[in-house]
């Protein structure tokens, strides 16, 4: 049995179901993201597991326990929202302290375990402060501590980075992960943020209308996409109709070209789809499908330029690093761009 067990998981507000049929294992000291689209059901599963929304039916167990009916502080879980949410009339320490104090913690072991949090959030130094008197980044850590110091069996966080500006949350998702990892703590983390979700995780939930529609490692996510919502949602995609020659050898016809996938494919018309980086612009070492395409729009972007081309129909998006020596492309010129067909993806529902 896996440390937190979701099973058949579904929430509805009247007649609108938001969560339907949700069904996860996440083993102890794993980190999960739940990544999609607002509207898609993940901060409400996230709260149904905290206990701030009551589930329509299903079970989730903590460490064998069945915890649907109890509190919210009954389920020793630790919570981090988007907003901070701290007490603006406590300090620093004080509001590492509350969850302690509220359990009736031993003011020995409080003084301890803030100073603990404090050094490991790296602001040892600021725990007479208010939050007002702290950076959006410096809030967050100090939301992470306070959360930590009751040492949950689970952490959740909501989205705890999108009021950041970019190279905060960049920073601070490298903290946030290495210190789960330091702790070895269950972690949930809602995030619409992909690249977010690709960084941290050891798994992630694509969610999609209420549904988990794929699961794995991000490696898995992005390069196995099981579904065309996964496949357009992680990542820039590139989408090329084909026309099955022969089923059975995956033989295609792109355009005007003919590929060999490798792999047997379903009669009839496909959709193929391939990453911006399977794309190369001219002829290149193991891709041997050459396709031909007009170039419509360049993006120079200094070490890289952004091409987009008219490729059999389709606008392809792909990068081509910058060479001194070598012009770019412009709009309007003709080009040869080459991929693996057997790197191509078949795109399903």
């Amino acid at each position: 049995m896996a440390f937190l067990d979701i099973e058949h998981l579904e929430k509805s507000f009247g007649a609108t179901k938001v969560v339907k049929d949700f069904t996860l294992d996440v083993e102890q000291g794993e980190f999960v993201s739940f990544l999609g689209p607002s509207g898609c059901g993940k901060t409400t599963t996230l709260r149904m597991v905290a206990g701030f929304e009551t589930p329509s039916t299903g079970t989730i167990r903590i460490d064998g326990k069945d915890i649907v009916r109890l509190r919210p502080n009954q389920r020793n879980i630790g919570m981090v929202f988007q907003s901070y949410a701290l007490f603006p009339n406590l300090t620093v320490a004080q509001n590492v302290a509350f969850g302690l104090k509220v359990q009736g913690a031993d003011k020995g072991l409080i003084r301890e375990r803030v100073a603990e949090m404090l050094d490991i959030i790296g602001l040892p130094e600021l725990g007479d402060r208010y939050p007002f008197q702290l950076s959006g980044g410096q809030q967050q850590r100090v939301a992470l501590a306070r959360a930590l110091a009751v040492r949950p069996k689970v952490l959740l966080l909501d989205e705890p980075l999108s009021a950041l500006d970019a190279k905060i949350r960049i920073s601070l998702r490298t903290e946030i992960r290495a210190i789960q990892q330091k702790l070895g703590i269950t972690t949930i983390y809602v995030t619409h943020d992909q690249e977010e979700a690709l960084s941290m995780s050891d798994r992630i939930v694509v969610m999609h209308e209420g549904i988990a529609d794929q699961v794995g490692t991000p490696f898995e996510i992005y390069n196995q996409p099981k579904t065309r919502f996964v496949a357009s949602f992680v990542g820039t995609l590139n989408l090329l109709e084909a026309e099955v020659i022969d089923p059975a050898s995956g033989h295609v016809r792109i355009g005007g070209t003919e590929a060999r996938l490798g792999r047997p494919l379903p009669a009839g018309r496909v959709t193929l789809a391939a990453r911006p980086e399977m794309i190369s612009l001219g002829a290149a070492s193991g891709r041997e499908t050459a396709l031909q395409g007009r170039i419509v729009d360049v993006d120079f972007l200094g070490s890289v330029i952004r091409l987009r081309a008219d490729v059999a129909g389709a606008v392809l998006a792909f990068d081509t690093f910058n060479d001194p020596q070598r012009v770019p492309p412009r709009m309007g010129d003709t080009v040869t761009v080459s991929l693996a067909a057997r790197d191509l993806l078949l795109i399903g529902g």
